[in-house]
């Protein structure tokens, strides 16, 4: 089914000391004038943020710790560092927030299987089996949580606010708190922990519920590029959350592909200053594709997929048609949002002559059809973890930026794909109690 939707304070980083009424040297007194004292709770500051390994760098993380974890299916995962706590067993009963698990023993998929992670927050499970199995039989807690709610909550932590009001989940069990955290393991669905029952305040006559911000102990964050002090760069959409969780961890470490002299980098092309990292190390794992999608050699953006397709399954043939249908809807000038599954084929469908900037919610305004092969980049991914294309004039940004156009209003069709959806317009997720659990 398809539906269209219109229109804390920071303490000091020291403390002087330069009370010297008993000292008696003169360099006692100097020293002491000058000695730091470290405030609970603080941000670590080294002489420098360069570490050697991912092994040094993850060391002083603990059980019981609460992990950021950046990336948007594998695209921007930092699988570096991942991999050199999954190779530290005694590092256990750990919580991750990111917007999914990884696929299979990717990405997070790997602290899954290696069963040190006790809780995920997170908006999706898609296609991690063994995640969605392992929640189902009371193995380990999930906190569902709408994507831009959740991009939001880790923002609001970064910028010292401890809550917010927001319309996403009203009236649904985000908001009545129906969801099970957790099932109690070996019983036939007996919830052992529910989510909490969100407060309702109503503003210019819409009600809205209240969110709090999330902080984390340590972020994982992959950059593109990073200078000696900190300042880093994303690659396209691989900055989804990972700007806003590595300012709201109190310690943030970075893998990254490229290092640079301090003074390398453009200012102005800055995405992450360096106040935020405190750790940096050099990433060795590949990138990975959840789908690589292309188009053929020959590909015309003026040729219907229909005459690139000799045979086709009813159930395929069905699909295309409600999308054809809800591509007709689409008007010149539009920004439009396309969801996953069935929106993500809709620009196969716009009528000729008639231009679209379609926005992808991890963080595209502007990408086109699937891209040849010699032109796939791991880097460039839509909502659906599918490689595309950026036309002219393109932009990118984070998850925070994405949602915020969303929420505020500026984009003039949402396309969602749904389980189902009634006369009205009310959705049913992919969600069944106790068989399949999929996400908002």
């Amino acid at each position: 089914m398809l539906q269209l939707l219109r229109k804390s304070q920071r303490p000091l980083g020291s403390s002087l000391n330069a009370k010297t009424r008993s000292l008696h040297s003169s360099s006692l007194r100097r020293d002491a004038a000058f000695a730091p004292t470290i405030a609970p709770g603080m941000k670590e500051r080294r002489p420098s943020k360069i570490f050697a390994s991912p092994d040094e760098a993850i060391r002083d993380i603990k059980s019981g710790s609460t992990i950021l974890s950046g990336g948007f299916g594998l695209c921007g995962v930092a699988d570096t560092l991942i991999k050199a706590i999954a190779e530290r067993p005694e590092i256990n009963n750990l919580t991750a927030a990111s917007n999914n698990a990884g696929v299979g023993e990717k990405g997070l998929g790997k602290l899954i299987h290696t069963r040190q992670l006790s809780k995920v927050i997170c908006s999706y499970i898609g296609t991690n089996k063994t995640f969605e199995q392992m929640y189902i039989n009371g193995e380990i807690a999930i906190e569902l949580t709408p994507q831009g709610t959740l991009a939001e909550k880790i923002r609001a932590a970064g910028a010292g606010i401890p809550a917010f009001f927001t319309p996403t989940g009203f009236a649904t069990a985000v908001q009545t708190g129906e969801l099970p955290v957790k099932y109690k393991k070996d019983s036939n669905g007996e919830i052992e922990i529910a989510a909490k029952k969100k407060e309702v305040r109503e503003f210019g006559g819409r009600s809205y519920i209240m969110e709090e911000a999330l902080k984390g102990d340590v972020a994982l964050i992959r950059v593109w590029k990073a200078d000696e002090l900190g300042n880093c760069i994303f690659r396209y959409t691989q900055h989804n959350f990972s700007g806003a969780m590595a300012r709201s961890a109190r310690l943030t470490i970075v893998e990254a592909d490229e290092i640079v002299p301090a003074g390398s980098l453009d200012p102005q092309h800055i995405h992450l200053p360096g106040i935020y990292v405190d750790r940096i190390v050099r990433s060795s794992a590949p990138k990975d594709i959840e789908f690589r999608t292309t188009s053929p050699m020959n590909y015309a953006a003026d040729v219907s997929p229909d005459e690139s397709a000799p045979e086709q399954d009813d159930a395929k043939i069905r699909r295309e048609r409600i999308v054809k249908r809800a591509a007709k809807e689409l008007k010149h000038g539009y920004y439009v949002n396309l969801g996953i599954g069935m929106p993500m084929l809709a620009p196969n469908y716009i009528p000729k002559g008639v231009r679209v900037h379609l926005q992808s919610e991890n963080g595209i305004l502007g990408f086109g059809p699937y891209p040849i092969e010699p032109m796939v980049d791991p880097d460039i991914i839509n909502a659906g973890k599918e490689t595309v294309s950026l036309l002219p004039g393109a932009a990118v940004f984070d998850s925070v930026e994405s949602f915020g156009m969303i929420r505020g209003g500026h984009i003039d069709v949402a396309m969602l794909g749904a389980f189902q959806v009634s006369q009205t317009g009310d959705l049913a997720n992919y969600m069944i109690p106790r068989k399949m659990v999929k996400g908002w």
